[in-house]
């Protein structure tokens, strides 16, 4: 199965460095945090609103495509709602920036079907799921999306536009964006540049069935990906306890070993269906959200964003015109090795700093209001 997010796979392919003398005391901190007050998440079965049931009624996607919605509630006046890639599920992607964000308020966790996928039923998912979390919490989230959720947001807010209305979102925090398929295979590219191009590749190019094979082997290709950095033993020690890795590695490896051929394919056939930001630039579009915004893109893309992506230069040169409200940003790990694409798992450390002053701008922001 072909993965958009590699937090546990890239990264884990990497050294993380040279570590923060502080991090074994961070580790204490949050492995003790979680025995005594371990995540608890609710699936919500309440989310289905007129949006998701217009898209149902319609027969664009049957219900075997819905996303599974968790929360974690917690109090605090800023909820979040979390897309992952295209692995692992959202609570494994920020798994050590949980701590963080239910500081904040409740987390919702989008989970996308493993055996389907639908652009136009996940995007009224997030309609109805935003109206749902501005009832229960009194205030309008934050979205987080990482890779290919990344893209997917974009989407939404592009459809929401087009629709004419307007997204009721508290902020938008984007890691490494995924957008299009243009953002994996430079067009007229004989041989991809990119790892996750190889993998996918033929999935966006199949004219017809998707061959079995291919989907086997790009299954394949990430779950060795993701072992063979969990051979790493003395770089995970700096981040993870044993316990903490094999409740990730388990959980990573159920995604990718559970999402079916159908529900590959048809994730990749969104990504090919979705269309870059460059080609947003109308009146009826831009922009996107007046919320704020914050991109985040690694200082080393290569392996999964090609050198010319279409996405990549116009969040980089346009931010403002997509949200007057945002900036965009490049994080990197000057004491050690590389920041890697949406590496939320082993550059933890490297993104922590922008997460938290892009929550603490939007409290100083809620506290101005209230004046």
């Amino acid at each position: 199965m072909p993965a958009l997010s590699f937090a546990p796979a890239l990264s884990l392919l990497m050294a993380f460095g040279h570590a923060s003398p502080v991090q074994p005391l961070r580790t204490l901190m949050r492995t003790t945090g979680r025995r005594f007050n371990p995540p608890r998440r609710e699936v919500l079965s309440s989310v289905a609103g007129p949006a998701v049931r217009a898209v149902l009624a319609a027969g664009v996607a049957g219900p075997e495509a819905l996303a599974m919605v968790r929360v974690e509630r917690r109090n605090g006046p800023i909820p979040t709602i979390v897309l992952g890639g295209f692995v692992p599920d959202a609570a494994e992607q920020v798994y050590l920036l949980r701590g963080h964000l239910v500081r904040q308020g409740s987390v919702y966790y989008v989970d996308y079907s493993r055996t389907h996928f639908s652009l136009e039923l996940l995007a009224a998912q997030l309609d109805d799921l935003v109206d749902a979390v501005i009832a229960r919490e009194g205030a309008a989230p934050v979205v987080v999306a990482v890779s290919f959720g990344a893209g997917l947001v974009m989407d939404w807010l592009r459809r929401t536009q087009l629709a004419g209305g307007k997204t009721r979102v508290g902020g938008v925090v984007l890691v490494s964006p995924v957008c299009s398929a243009e953002d994996l295979l430079a067009p007229g590219e004989a041989k991809p540049s990119t790892l996750l191009g190889r993998a996918v590749k033929p999935m966006l190019e199949a004219k017809g069935k998707v061959p079995a094979e291919a989907v086997e082997r790009a299954r394949v290709i990430f779950a060795r990906m993701f072992e063979a950095g969990a051979q790493n033993k003395a770089a995970l020690a700096l981040l993870l306890t044993r316990a903490e890795l094999i409740e990730v590695r388990a959980a990573v490896m159920a995604t990718i070993s559970g999402i079916s051929a159908q529900g590959a394919v048809e994730r990749v056939q969104a990504l090919r269906a979705m269309v870059p930001p460059s080609s947003y630039f109308t009146p009826e579009l831009l922009p996107l959200t007046d919320a704020p915004t914050l991109i985040l893109y690694a200082e080393k893309e290569g392996a999964v964003i090609t050198e010319h992506s279409p996405a990549k230069f116009a969040l980089e040169h346009a931010c403002r015109a997509f949200f007057p409200q945002g900036e965009c940003r490049v994080v990197r790990n000057p004491r050690g090795t590389p920041v890697q694409h949406a590496s939320l798992l082993f550059h933890i450390n490297n993104f922590q700093p922008y997460f938290s002053r892009f929550y603490r701008g939007i409290k100083n922001r809620k506290l101005l209001k209230a004046l």
